[in-house]
């Protein structure tokens, strides 16, 4: 009974201690925001920062040019994407006028064929102009990010500077045979190729669909390029989701018929790379299950708002990472995994692969 009595107060001192810092995250929203940002680009920059290091260039050469890199991709999406949010925002109520109006034919039509919608449930549940509305806050409260990026460029170069040193650090810390440095190397490296797979395969996302919105004559193209960008770094529901308002805005401003042939597009463009190329490189992928893909979208993004959205299996992968390096959080972790058991307790995960999930077996 004791022993109850101990393994109750734990867990509510360990529930408790997960409230309050989650609450404290959320308070601090406003500085970790651009913290996580600035972590998430020096990650993806530090391959290539070591490239150049191991061929002769001097570390603080190294990272200039990277953090140039950085400054010049960054001036241009602000230039190029914030006039295009700026535009997209401006537009939301013309838009939503004619889609408005739209959805009053699609309700006539309906009445004539015998089918009754209240108008209630159209305004309050079916109203797609809410879509766009939330679209527009969302590339605007990103876009309110990207002001910051002075504060995020300082701290992604002293990031830099600090990967450096970060590893003697730690062996002189922990001792270069202690578990901990060998867990939070697999870490380190496990995030890193996660994050280079998936920029490379969203990046191609990204301008395949801007180059073909922009043939198919839809505004702002580049911006919805940038979301699908965004967006692919979420399994599964991310490329749905970037779909979504440039269908709408075909729909408003081509019609239905070029509506149908953007969505075949986004259809070909995620089946090519999403369900064939990416899982190639994966391989096994993230090892999340779907619905804590899905769950950590929306806590991370109610905690830390679209950049929350963005970073949210990166994070999660890191924290499951975590838990299985520790034998009290281990069965969390699987919890949060992909892996399951047959009757045998065998360990079976499940692997997207063209389109299908397929059943392939982990050695026990």
């Amino acid at each position: 009974m004791a022993l109850v009595n101990q393994s109750k107060k734990h867990f509510l001192l360990t529930a408790a201690a997960f409230v309050i810092v989650i609450a404290g995250m959320k308070a601090s929203a406003s500085i970790l925001t651009p913290f996580l940002l600035s972590t998430f680009i020096a990650i993806i920059c530090t391959p290539a920062m070591f490239w150049l290091h191991k061929k002769g260039m001097p570390s603080t050469i190294a990272v200039l040019l990277i953090v140039l890199g950085v400054l010049v991709l960054g001036s241009t999406l602000v230039v190029f994407v914030g006039t295009s949010i700026e535009g997209f925002t401006q537009s939301i109520p013309l838009y939503k006028e004619r889609l408005g109006a739209m959805t009053v034919e699609l309700r006539g039509w309906l009445e004539n064929h015998g089918i009754h919608v209240s108008l209630k449930l159209f305004t309050q549940y079916l109203d797609p102009t809410q879509i766009l509305q939330f679209s527009a806050n969302t590339l605007s409260g990103l876009g309110g990010m990207l002001t910051n990026t002075f504060l995020i460029l300082f701290t992604v170069i002293f990031i830099l500077f600090e990967a450096f040193d970060l590893p003697g650090k730690l062996r002189l810390a922990l001792g270069s045979q202690h578990k901990s440095f060998s867990q939070f190397d697999g870490l380190i490296d496990g995030v890193n190729e996660y994050l280079a797979i998936k920029t490379s395969t969203s990046l191609a996302t990204g301008v395949a669909v801007a180059s073909f919105l922009y043939l198919m004559g839809v505004d702002f193209p580049v911006l919805w390029g940038l979301v699908s960008f965004l967006l692919n770094f979420v399994p599964n529901i991310g490329s749905f989701i970037a779909a979504v308002p440039a269908l709408l805005l075909a729909l408003v401003q081509l019609g239905p018929q070029s509506a149908v042939y953007v969505a075949l597009g986004y259809v070909v463009v995620n089946v090519a790379i999403g369900n064939v190329i990416e899982p190639k490189m994966l391989g096994k992928g993230l090892g999340l299950s779907t619905l804590v893909v899905f769950l950590s979208l929306i806590f991370w993004g109610w905690v830390f708002g679209p950049v929350g959205m963005f970073l949210s299996v990166p994070i999660t992968m890191i924290v499951k990472i975590a838990l299985e390096n520790n034998e009290e959080t281990h069965w969390i972790a699987i919890m949060l995994g992909s892996e399951t058991a047959d009757e045998s307790g065998e360990r079976f995960f499940f692997k997207h692969e063209s389109s299908e999930n397929t059943l392939d077996r982990l050695d026990k």
